[in-house]
């Protein structure tokens, strides 16, 4: 049987985890491997000092980029997309919306070409002016441009069928099954089991974090915050984040961490997760924290809530000052720890049922081998 050759651009690399996209195609490009299928992933070059041809039966190309914040994925994605041409693929799957205008050149060739297009980019914070009027001119430009569109959630296929007239396939993402824990992280970080409130994410605008930071500075808990994540272009938010930090000795920060299974201690030993998430839809770390129990406080949004099962699995709260801040009293105060643990027990069983990697994995085979 004919394998299928298949190649993926508009990531940072693999098996370099470094947000939602990496996340997803970490995840199902292990499982395409299994399922004869020829997996090729596009890695930016600046990022890889060490450059091996091949990981985990995944062939890898490292392509130089202008590494610019706004140009770094274009480039990228340009060179990767003509060097592609040359490669014969059966099907290319990108992710990110900003890659829209790639996607006709190597269907001129005969190649079928998927996209993931993730969020509402061009509301994000991070994207202003000419940034945000790309992305709105991307998201109607796509279905154009590509053989098949993805979206991660119902309230995303909704948002672009209603305002692009555009036709999508939902498929969401998912979380990897439990690891067992290593208690040395807690040990590393000086901190408990139940004792702290987690946040996993990169400190930009879109997440939220100086809100969760000035909330949880004002609140009267007595619990730590421990935020995974980092700015690799070390913006001016992210430094004002990181004062605030300093002036509070409950907040512990970690920076990126790579080693999965202290992550899922992380999730499994907190209090609560707290998800500022804002502008995508399926979010990968708010599927993981109901895949490890976490008692999760998200921001009120229709992507949040479609993924929490409309507050079955979870609490909201939103930006107005004091919301999370008292959501945290009430939760800490208020509730029965026998309630609490009724929602944390639901998580699992959500996850499997709808937000299972096999099962993501499969469909997205089916669309690239089409």
């Amino acid at each position: 049987m004919k394998r299928t050759r298949v190649a993926i651009i508009g990531i940072k690399g693999y098996p370099y985890v470094y947000g939602g996209y990496e996340t997803l195609i970490k995840s199902i490009s292990e499982r395409l491997v299994q399922k004869n299928t020829s997996l090729t992933i596009y890695c930016h070059r600046a990022l890889f000092p060490k450059r091996p041809s091949e990981v985990n039966g995944i062939e890898l190309k490292y392509i130089p980029a202008l590494e610019k914040k706004s140009l770094s994925q274009l480039t990228h994605s340009l060179l990767s997309t003509l060097h592609a041409c040359f490669c014969r693929y059966d099907a290319i799957l990108y992710v990110n919306v900003a890659n829209a205008p790639f996607g006709w050149l190597p269907r001129l060739l005969g190649t079928r070409t998927v996209i993931n297009v993730d969020g509402l980019e061009w509301q994000r914070p991070k994207w202003k002016g000419l940034g945000a009027l790309y992305y709105k001119l991307c998201a109607r430009m796509v279905k154009f441009t590509f053989s098949k569109v993805i979206t991660d959630a119902e309230e995303m296929k909704k948002t672009y069928a209603e305002s692009f007239n555009t036709e999508s396939v939902m498929i969401p993402y998912g979380a990897e099954p439990s690891h067992d824990e290593d208690i040395e992280i807690l040990h590393q970080l000086g901190i408990t089991k139940q004792a702290f409130y987690l946040v996993v994410g990169r400190m930009i605008p879109d997440n939220n974090l100086d809100f969760i930071v000035r909330e949880f500075t004002e609140s009267n808990t007595s619990k730590k915050l421990v935020i995974v994540g980092d700015d690799i272009f070390k913006s001016s938010y992210a430094k004002e984040i990181q004062d605030n930090i300093q002036k509070n000795k409950n907040i512990i920060t970690t920076g990126y961490i790579t080693n999965y299974t202290y992550l899922t201690t992380l999730y499994k030993n907190a209090f609560g997760y707290i998800h500022g998430h804002e502008f995508g839809g399926t979010n990968p770390t708010l599927v993981l924290a109901m895949n490890e129990s976490c008692l999760i406080l998200a921001l009120n949004t229709r992507f949040n809530k479609e993924v929490l099962d409309e507050g079955n699995n979870g609490f909201f709260f939103n930006k107005k000052s004091g919301s999370l801040a008292r959501l945290m009293d009430r939760i800490e105060h208020n509730e029965s720890s026998e309630s609490l643990d009724s929602i944390r027990k639901k998580g699992p069983e959500r996850v499997e049922k709808h937000y299972n990697w096999d099962q993501i994995a499969n469909q997205y085979l089916n669309i690239l081998a089409d």
